[in-house]
């Protein structure tokens, strides 16, 4: 009998065993969690040292924003590719290549001075993006099933827990530390896990046949960049320069490209008419308008909390108590996932959705007091938690067994997408409507606000999406073990 076997099956009658939680699965949940949060704390924790690292690498505000691009590119392609290769060849095998990646992606930036190679380093880190997709498909394999919804719920948050701890954590390093310590703490991170996983960690039985689909790699994948890099260089180039537009509609056709050649081949990277369904098509694009909301809390409460009191919504703040102003929903989100695992996943995600939208709608019109901005910001951040714990539940109630890591990395790769929409549209709002102070041109209240209303409608177009999503699916817990 084999180890995944032993681990997830009690023997019968256990029923009050069956209902607690072993050492060795508290364990394995515990160093799959680390893995996950070290590659989502890489998302944001670069964003508060972006001016200290111009400086120091004596480059422009474009040039350091390269080692956000880069990093989300390369994932990009990373997570639906590393996806497809976890369902044929293993999961667990590519959670520790994922891993091994983010280790010497961050070493590689914690030893270089060089702007060339900190992009070398956060394009190699952008491989590990598919850790917490791969991470949610081996939770839901390898716990029992009574433990595997709570499992996935707190690997899924990490997505947004991540995000939320990387902005203080480099505000306290930024201001007590030199900035070659966040990466550190990366390295430090992959190396606890990797072992736990390699040793701990039994590899699922495969179930997926055929082979890697190289041609739809290389469609999606450029489709990907051909989206994502005007996104995030657009408001450098122009939103109406000819590269911009090109880019867009070169993307689109790619789209196009790729769904008609993966219909017609065997194996595909990712099976377009199961990826259809209502269930999954539904969830995938509530994903993303989650993913829009949760960046869009990152950079509309770091940089307000920042902006000189002079603005009128202000506080004058440093990066460290921008940074402490997003922790309480961190900790919101971290505390919430199991509540969504008690939850039906479209349950969840539509009341997710629907705190989320609160918590924007009171950023609308609570700004006299600090206070009042982080209740908001906790408020959206509980809500993120809770939907974005919901998800994989939805995921693996409507995907094949033989699929599962795939479409766990579709589903991730659309909350990306999510996010790069909300720093295009927010960024592009943020830096048109402006007031002038001591001769900067600084982001007008109305501009945070208008970026609120759109967020809060995001969310609420979430959960109308979820509330479509059909209550029944046929490979309904086919993912997950007895």
């Amino acid at each position: 009998m084999s180890q995944a076997v032993d681990l997830t099956a009690p023997p019968a009658g256990a029923a009050a065993e069956k209902k607690s939680w072993t050492g060795r699965q508290i364990v394995i949940l515990l160093v799959i969690g680390v893995g996950a949060l070290m590659v989502s704390l890489t998302q944001s924790l670069l964003v508060p040292v972006l001016s200290e690292l111009a400086v120091d690498l004596n480059t422009g505000s474009d040039g350091v924003a390269w080692l956000l691009t880069s990093t989300l590119l390369v994932g990009a392609i990373a997570v639906p590719a590393f996806g497809r290769l976890g369902d044929l060849y293993g999961t667990r095998k590519m959670v520790l290549v994922a891993l091994a990646a983010l280790v010497v992606g961050s070493l590689i930036c914690a030893l270089s001075n060089d702007l060339t190679w900190m992009i070398v380093g956060r394009s190699v880190v952008g491989l590990s993006v598919a850790t917490v997709p791969l991470s949610i498909s081996l939770i839901g394999v390898t716990l029992p099933k009574q433990h595997a919804g709570a499992g996935i719920a707190l690997i899924s948050a990490m997505l947004g827990v991540g995000g939320a701890l990387g902005l203080p954590l480099a505000g306290v390093i930024a201001q007590y530390a030199d900035y070659h310590t966040l990466f550190w703490v990366c390295v430090a991170g992959g190396i606890l896990a990797i072992p736990g996983i390699a040793l701990l960690v039994p590899e699922p039985v495969r179930t997926a046949k055929g082979r890697m689909d190289l041609v739809g790699t290389a469609l999606l994948g450029a489709a990907m960049l051909a989206l994502l890099l005007p996104l995030a260089q657009g408001e450098s180039w122009g939103w109406t320069d000819p590269l911009t537009l090109g880019l867009l509609a070169a993307s689109a056709v790619l789209l196009v490209v790729f769904v008609l050649v993966e219909l017609r081949i065997k194996s595909p990277l990712v099976d377009v008419r199961t990826t259809a369904r209502p269930s999954l098509l539904l969830t995938n694009v509530a994903s993303l308008c989650v993913g829009f909301a949760l960046f869009a809390t990152l950079i509309g409460t770091a940089t307000y909390v920042q902006a000189p009191e002079a603005t009128g919504y202000g506080f004058g703040k440093s990066i460290l108590v921008g940074g402490l102003c997003m922790l309480p929903g961190g900790i919101a989100m971290l505390l919430l996932s199991p509540v969504s695992a008690k939850l039906k996943p479209r349950t969840a995600l539509i009341i997710g959705s629907l705190i989320i939208a609160a918590g924007f709608a009171s950023r609308i019109w609570l700004t006299d007091s600090l206070f009042e901005v982080i209740l908001g910001a906790t408020i959206a951040g509980a809500g993120t938690g809770i939907a974005y714990a919901a998800m994989p539940g939805l995921i693996i109630h409507a995907a094949p067994r033989s699929e599962l890591a795939a479409a766990n990395g579709l589903n991730a790769l659309f909350r990306s997408v999510g996010s790069s929409l909300a720093s295009a549209i927010g960024g592009a709002i943020l830096a048109a409507k402006t007031i002038e102070l001591a001769g900067h041109a600084l982001p007008s209240l109305g501009a945070y606000q208008l970026l609120f209303v759109i967020c809060a409608a995001s969310a609420v177009v979430a959960a109308l999406l979820a509330l479509l999503i059909p209550t029944h699916a046929g490979t309904a817990d086919a993912a997950l073990p007895e």
